[in-house]
């Protein structure tokens, strides 16, 4: 009996471990993009020395309309990023989904 206890146990700790660490993932995403626009629109001085000394920061995930207002407003600074995986958005700023799948499209130019 004892045995039979300890082996369901432990068939249920992969996926007690998955559910636990899903939800923290999700908050440390939304912080990396957060800190990622910050980075982006309003650098601190040590981000502004580092990127003159040649630092090249890659910003993953941000929605295009964010890459563009960097284009626009940082432009001195473009040498400095790398956009990678860049969230396509509809006009009304929406982020847009394959219909099919329902999954965010992204801008990928193979890299």
């Amino acid at each position: 009996m004892k045995r039979s206890r300890i082996v369901s146990a432990r068939a249920l700790i992969h996926p007690l471990l998955g559910m636990c660490c899903l939800v923290p993932g999700m908050a440390v995403t939304a912080d990396v993009s957060e800190i990622e626009l910050r980075r982006l629109f309003d650098p601190s001085e040590a981000e502004i020395a580092a990127e003159s000394g040649g630092r090249i920061y890659i910003y993953e995930g941000l929605r295009d309309i964010d890459v563009q207002r960097a284009m626009d407003e940082e432009f001195d600074r473009v040498e400095s990023m790398m956009f990678i995986r860049t969230q396509k958005t509809k006009d009304t700023g929406e982020l847009a989904k394959d219909p099919e799948t329902g999954v965010v499209e992204t801008e990928d130019d193979g890299c």
